[in-house]
């Protein structure tokens, strides 16, 4: 009877195990190129050529926007806050009461905006509206090329939270790289996004995002590249790679998208009595289980996903017009998405990854250019199109994946990333590091991305094989 009771077991399992996998489901149809436009008014018609030139830019803003945001934060009141708690309400009030005393006296926009200045900018029109980009060339020995690489960046950040990681990229034996890890890097701002501008028409999500940096790469001369983006930079450069799989050279990410699907709980069930039997590692079980861990964590801390996803423009009239409530807002998700535990500390642990400068200059982006509610827009448009939909299918480019410890989504372990990323030829479990990779460890995903994409050469040149 016993062989019998365990071949039972096994059917019924291997039955649900293909109910839930959705292989009976129809398979969703592969994204393909829209005739988008995003600008005011109406369409051009089809016989209207798009300008097309690249333009560069200095980032330059008016003494008078300054001084409208020193007489805001003269006027900032401030509220009572309770005892004996620190960040775990939320943005603790002594804690800003510091920052802001520092903006108001110590902070230098003018130093910052010389520094933001450091990189060249750029702009060109694509799809009706004005795209924002750095571009970071390398000097290059005669005889050495440079591998382009396109970074984007997600919410609540900018292009800003890749500068201390661009020169490790495009000066490699400068910080422990070598000569054959040179980049070229092109970092641009989601429309919508500080110095791009914003869509003007419903419906801007991340596949037409991705759309249209694919645009951005063929207007300047790119035939393949690579990509790399945690939080929606990760969507939008997986969308890439799903539109036009032939120019992408390699995907890699900090934040890798899989289905959340009956297949995902099954296999989440099945790795708490049966972990290898659900493809985990020694390892990958503490980080995956409790499963409720992970799920209190998201009911704790998606109450702003819920609210961008349905209402933004409500919240943004409050954001937009206080800079206090902005940088509260903006800077909580780099406490708690950096190490939950920041929760306990009295300055949410900002100052032990950031520098305050560092902390108000990406505050200041969004502040300037006022585009928080525009930003926090591409959540509603999420829900509106396909774009939840694109993590379902397959992409089939050579993937990487950084895994950093304190990633907000959870642990996805390097077998389940197969579901979406069957030809994964890169998996790193990092020592440390949160959500904002680039900003907090600048050094570690360089130096994964330098070792995926020798992965991805080697395919090519397999007599080239680098030594890992």
């Amino acid at each position: 009877m016993g062989w019998k009771l365990t071949t039972f077991f096994v059917v019924v399992a291997v039955a649900i195990a293909v109910l839930f996998s959705g292989v009976l489901e129809t398979p969703p149809e592969p994204l393909e190129f829209q005739d988008n436009y995003w600008g005011r008014g109406a369409k051009p018609s089809p016989d209207t050529k798009e300008d097309e030139k690249v333009y560069g830019i200095i980032v330059n803003v008016s003494d008078s926007a300054i001084a409208d945001l020193k007489n805001r934060l003269l006027s900032t009141r401030f509220f009572e806050a309770l005892e004996d708690v620190q960040f775990q309400y939320g943005f603790h009030r002594d804690y800003m009461i510091d920052l802001v005393n520092y903006w108001k006296t110590q902070y230098d926009w003018r130093k910052q905006e010389a520094y933001l200045n450091t990189f060249l900018h750029y702009k060109t029109k694509i799809e009706g509206i004005d795209v924002h980009f750095i571009r970071v060339k390398p000097k290059l020995k005669p005889g050495q090329t440079a591998k382009p690489l396109l970074l984007v960046h997600g919410w609540p950040g900018s292009v800003f939270e890749f500068y201390k990681m661009i020169p490790m990229l495009v000066d490699p034996t400068s910080h422990g790289g070598s000569e054959d890890d040179v980049f070229e890097v092109i970092a641009p701002s989601i429309p919508g996004y500080g110095f791009s501008e914003v869509p003007h028409k419903k419906g801007f999500d991340q596949i037409a995002a991705g759309q249209m940096f694919l645009k951005l790469m063929e207007r300047l001369g790119f035939e393949k590249f690579y990509v790399q983006g945690g939080d929606w930079g990760a969507l939008i450069t997986r969308s890439m790679a799903l539109l036009k799989p032939s120019v992408i050279k390699g995907l890699h990410m900090n934040m890798p998208t899989v289905k959340f699907s009956a297949v995902y709980g099954f296999y989440l069930m099945l790795g708490s009595v049966a972990p290898s039997l659900a493809g985990l590692k020694e390892e990958d079980y503490d980080k995956v289980y409790p499963a409720s861990r992970q799920l209190f964590f998201t009911l704790q801390e998606s109450g702003y996903y819920h609210l961008q996803a349905s209402k933004p423009d409500t919240v943004g009239f409050a954001l937009n017009d206080s800079p206090v409530g902005l940088a509260a807002y903006i800077l909580e998700k780099f406490s708690t998405w950096t190490n939950p535990a920041n929760r306990d500390l009295s300055d949410g642990g900002l100052e032990k990854y950031y520098t305050k400068d560092e902390l108000l200059t990406g505050v200041m982006i969004y502040w300037l250019t006022g585009t928080i509610t525009s930003s926090m827009r591409f959540y509603k448009e999420a829900f509106a199109g396909r774009a939840l939909e694109a993590p379902t299918l397959q992409v089939t480019v050579p993937t990487g994946v950084a895994a950093f410890p304190y990633e907000i989504i959870g642990h996805v372990p390097e077998s389940w990333c197969y579901w979406g990323y069957p030809n994964l030829v890169h998996y790193t479990t990092m020592p440390t590091g949160g959500h904002f990779a680039a900003f907090e460890q600048p050094g570690l995903l360089a130096d994964d991305i330098r070792v995926f994409v020798r992965k991805v050469e080697a395919l090519d040149a397999p007599e080239k094989v680098a030594d890992q």
